[in-house]
């Protein structure tokens, strides 16, 4: 997927519904040395996915590393699922990785935030919607795939079961568009420009400079 989400997207889902989960255990500090976003995604949860930072071995008790959710591409989270240091390579490590939604009862803000400049949907729903969800899912990860509709903004699960989501018509948009925060500005450029032009000819002593 490219940083614009998919419309439609019917996936594997794996629970870390634990709260609190920050973005230090998402990606670790000792993990965000490379400049790129490319490779992110062998490190996410590098902390708890693997026995040592050395030598990758895989936990096997690690919900990822196990065979049902092998490809997941949906997390359902706990509580304030992202918080703590603004650091964007958390999302990216989530994106290199394959997440393309994250359910969760409320997120970190920034987290949340670059999701949707990123191009994850972050849905915020009740909890005990996501404990529903993740009941089922636990039954057969494979078989009981999760699907999200993000036009009809709807989730179906279980036969003929489906779970309505609110969000914010700017936030999905730019999802919905594959922008980021500086591509939406940029499509009014043409606005811009001309109240650059027309504030120029207004207070033209704000863009003098000195020589130098």
């Amino acid at each position: 997927m490219n940083l614009q989400t998919q419309i439609f997207h019917r996936g594997i889902a794996a629970t870390l519904l634990q709260p609190n989960i920050d973005t230090d255990a998402i990606i670790p500090s000792r993990e965000i040395q490379r400049v790129s976003k490319e490779g992110l995604g062998e490190a996410l949860f590098s902390g708890w996915r693997y026995r040592s930072a050395e030598n990758r071995e895989p936990e096997p008790d690690f919900i990822l590393n196990q065979d049902p959710y092998q490809g997941a591409s949906i997390l359902l989270a706990g509580d304030n699922f992202g918080c703590g240091s603004s650091r964007e390579h958390a999302v990216w490590a989530l994106k290199d990785f394959g997440v393309k939604a994250i359910l969760a009862p409320s997120f970190g803000g920034i987290f949340f935030n670059n999701c949707a400049l990123n191009g994850i949907l972050a849905i915020e729903l009740e909890e005990n919607s996501i404990q529903r969800l993740a009941e089922w899912v636990r039954i057969d990860p494979r078989g009981n795939l999760l699907e999200i509709d993000l036009t009809a903004q709807r989730i179906r699960w279980r036969e003929g079961k489906e779970i309505k989501f609110d969000i914010e018509p700017a936030r999905r948009s730019l999802l919905l568009d594959g922008l980021d925060g500086i591509a939406a500005t940029l499509r009014h450029e043409a606005a811009i420009a001309a109240f650059e032009d027309a504030d120029r000819d207004r207070r033209p002593w704000v863009y003098e400079f000195p020589d130098g």
